[in-house]
């Protein structure tokens, strides 16, 4: 599977961080596709349901110039989600809906969103390989999966892509996953590239609406601002040095890890695409990778709280 080299989160847009913002995110999306920006990532669980049909509505026309990538693996009592779902009865159900949603007939990136514990992968993966098999599907791929879960889905269906959470501040699948995934020829995805916006240097715990979901991750937490934002200033003061953004060099650094990756920053805004997309010019020496190599390891907090924390790496 080949993309560009930056992709586009769209879950800000209808999901998580406060009021939705449909318009502005379906012209972010838009403006994505003008600049080449064509992998564009949403989920089932975005809304839930929601995000979909504004991702499908605002790529309507334009289908052959995009990469769709969407997600599945959820139980949902209406739209409340109620836990993790990897059986094949599900996965059945959820892609029929996002193609409905989505207003297409195939996807191209399909992944389990988590995994579940009840399901042995192999029998998940099976399921996703008949779509596959029925041209619904070009590719499957997995979200924050363990090294082990990886080897095994990879034997069952190659597995194109695996995403998972790598920024700056957020490194721990450099520990299996990223050699275990280089070995078996499977790119990688990295979500919340820009540390859910902390790393941008304009979100803080303290600017966050009360429905914004990221009050809920320790990160984010009044007693951790401090030793974090001391991590922001490392990255202002090398994005000044080559007249970038912080956001930018962020990216940069991601992109410097490797030509197998394909960064997803979200937003829901047109100039952020624009300032997202100069981050491909943005050229790191040493000396700004060795200064910002070692943010990780001063980090506040986890990057979840127990209960995400209890849902990745399966």
């Amino acid at each position: 599977m080949e993309t560009s080299a930056l992709g586009f989160g769209s879950m800000g847009i209808s999901y998580a961080y406060g009021s939705p913002a449909e318009e502005s995110g379906t012209e972010a999306i838009r403006r994505a596709l003008d600049l080449g920006i064509t992998m564009i990532d949403t989920a089932e669980i975005y809304g839930p349901f929601r995000n979909e049909e504004v991702v499908g509505a605002a790529i309507a026309g334009r289908r052959d110039q995009v990469q769709l990538a969407t997600k599945f693996g959820f139980a949902f009592d209406g739209t409340r989600q109620t836990g993790v779902d990897g059986s094949p009865a599900n996965a059945k159900r959820a892609l029929e809906g996002s193609l409905k949603r989505l207003g297409v007939d195939y996807v191209d990136l399909w992944y389990q969103h988590r995994v579940d514990p009840k399901v042995p992968i192999e029998e998940t993966v099976g399921a996703m390989a008949e779509a596959v098999a029925e041209g619904k599907v070009r590719h499957l791929g997995l979200s924050e999966a363990s090294a082990d879960t990886i080897r095994r889905a990879h034997a069952t269906h190659p597995i194109a892509a695996v995403q998972s959470e790598y920024s700056l501040w957020s490194r721990d699948v450099e520990e299996t996953v990223l050699p275990t995934i280089r070995q078996l020829g499977i790119g990688f995805v990295p979500y919340s590239p820009l540390g859910r916006g902390f790393l941008t240097g304009t979100v803080s715990g303290e600017t966050l609406a009360a429905s914004d979901l990221r009050r809920n991750h320790p990160r984010f937490a009044a007693e951790n601002g401090e030793r974090n934002a001391a991590i922001v200033e490392i990255v202002r003061s090398v994005a000044a040095k080559h007249g970038a953004t912080p956001a930018q060099v962020a990216l940069a650094w991601v992109f410097s890890r490797g030509e197998d990756l394909v960064p997803i920053p979200g937003t829901t805004k047109a100039a952020r695409v624009d300032e997202n997309a100069g981050s491909l010019q943005v050229r790191l020496d040493d000396d700004d990778l060795r200064r910002l190599g070692g943010l990780a390891d001063r980090v506040g907090g986890e990057r979840y709280n127990a209960a995400g924390l209890a849902m990745i790496q399966r």
